[in-house]
């Protein structure tokens, strides 16, 4: 083996074992100067990892670059979101027709659905085959949002709407709050057993689309994007902490995140939160881009006086977006 190739080789194992120690603590520690590298799917930098140990392969022939090769399998799956889902054999997928109860319990099916402002058709036909009991809508106008309600539910259904967010629902609604300029909405909804719950509906700021990662100017306009999602988040919490009894209150959040389920905004929401489609979902859950969807970015979350029974996506023509719908159950 001439001194080029081995050169060569060893070169590329370094290379890919420089990126897997990278993007694990990139991953886990998500700090702000590596916003950008972050922004991406896990899965990607893992498939250049693995492109590079497979490459060092063909150069080497050698068992160090096989090594580096399953050092990058078993990594992945232990953090990709995607491989953790996947995992959840023992939950039951989610069916289009539900069981009413659970246990002496109330089913109530939770969707929630950007509907990219109508461009792609109404998506509340789809919506309706899965007769979820609250919809979160985003990228929809007020005459749109009552015009699902009444599409769903009828003469007996009830909904709020602010700015380019809606929330639509067979329960009765009594209070709505909402922020100036904000599109973000909170409501509280009375259950038929007489049970209040709180329901937040966001959508955070739309991400960052430049890529040229060597830029940076395109790493700090991520670093300021992700600051304003979070900032946007703390506040929605801050205004669910003061206007209800949070976290004693039974509350339902969810909506239309513009970022990742590994990205930190996502860790204000840990301490009261169970991400439903993390703790019972089925199968593919990423929700963007609907054709081919690379990111999971829209979410339902719950405070820990639910429990989630199931939780799956579905694909609609109407919208860009697949819908996130889950089925949950409040303890007594």
């Amino acid at each position: 083996m001439s001194k080029t190739r081995r050169a060569i080789g060893r070169g590329l194992i370094v290379s890919s074992l420089l990126l897997l120690f990278l993007t694990v603590c990139s991953y886990a520690r998500q700090p702000d100067r590596l916003t950008a590298f972050t922004v991406f799917p896990i899965w990607m930098w893992g498939g250049i990892g693995l492109l590079l140990s497979a490459f060092a392969f063909l150069f080497l022939r050698a068992p160090r670059s096989l090594i580096v090769t399953a050092i990058w399998a078993i990594s992945l799956p232990v953090v990709m979101d995607e491989a953790i889902v996947l995992s959840n054999f023992s939950h039951d997928p989610i069916k289009q027709k539900r069981e009413p109860s659970s246990n002496g319990k109330r089913v109530i099916r939770v969707a929630t659905v950007n509907c990219a402002g109508f461009a792609y058709g109404d998506p509340a036909e789809d919506l309706k085959k899965w007769d979820p009991d609250i919809v979160l809508l985003q990228h929809v106008f007020p005459n749109r949002v009552k015009q699902m309600a009444q599409n769903l539910y009828g003469s007996g259904g009830e909904f709020r709407a602010n700015m380019t967010n809606g929330i639509i629902t067979r329960f009765e609604i009594r209070r709505g709050t909402i922020r100036p300029r904000v599109p973000h909405q909170q409501a509280t909804l009375r259950l038929p057993n007489g049970k209040d719950i709180e329901v937040v509906n966001v959508a955070l700021t739309t991400a960052a689309t430049d890529m040229r990662l060597w830029s940076e100017k395109s790493r700090s306009v991520h670093r300021s994007n992700r600051a304003i999602r979070s900032t946007e988040l703390s506040a929605v919490l801050r205004t669910l902490k003061l206007t209800s009894s949070f976290p004693n209150s039974p509350t339902i959040l969810g909506g239309d995140f513009n970022a990742g389920a590994t990205d930190i905004v996502h860790r204000q929401l840990v301490g009261d939160f169970d991400d439903t489609f993390s703790e019972v979902g089925r199968g593919w859950g990423n929700t963007f881009h609907r054709r081919f969807p690379v990111l999971r970015i829209d979410h339902v979350y719950a405070t820990r006086q639910f429990r989630p029974l199931s939780s799956g996506v579905i694909v609609s023509k109407g919208t860009d977006h697949r819908i996130v719908i889950s089925d949950i159950v409040i303890h007594d």
